[in-house]
């Protein structure tokens, strides 16, 4: 199975195991290697933030069903955690909850010279799938990231 379908996969099975509690999203799945190290991670979030039990109970729930369904092919790491601070925007709700913040963006190619930039995130167009970036429209297939920005 391939890399996304894995992805797609165990997202289908964490909204599942998550469907009847409001409080929790499902924020993403990635399934990367690193190293020798097969690692799959499961990002969850609430209002408030999420904790350690929030965490461990979906693991543990979810481990269970990998272990039925079967659909991870190598040995893997299962990492249940929050997305953090400067969490990665990817899905349209990510965009409408994060919209006038500051964000962090970098492009697969430059644009105006810049591929990596800071801008307000204004908003998003989901049926141009363009994001609108301070004075900038930029087609989401040229981005190959969006994150939160942290000031320090």
């Amino acid at each position: 199975m391939a890399k996304r379908q894995v992805e797609d996969a165990v997202m289908a099975m964490a909204e599942d195991l998550l469907a009847g509690q409001d409080v929790i999203e499902l924020v993403d799945v990635e399934y990367v290697k690193e190293g020798s190290d097969w690692y799959l991670r499961v990002y969850i979030d609430k209002d408030g933030g999420i904790d350690i039990e929030d965490c461990q109970a979906l693991s543990e729930k979810l481990s269970d069903r990998l272990d039925e369904e079967d659909v991870v092919p190598d040995q893997y790491i299962l990492e249940v955690s929050s997305p953090g601070i400067d969490r990665v925007l990817r899905k349209e709700r990510d965009f409408v909850r994060e919209q006038g913040k500051d964000v962090d963006v970098t492009l697969y190619a430059p644009i105006d010279g810049e591929k990596a930039f800071t801008a307000v995130l204004l908003g998003y167009d989901a049926d141009t799938k363009v994001l609108h970036l301070d004075e900038r429209e930029i087609p989401w297939d040229k981005i190959a990231q969006i994150r939160l920005h942290i000031d320090f």
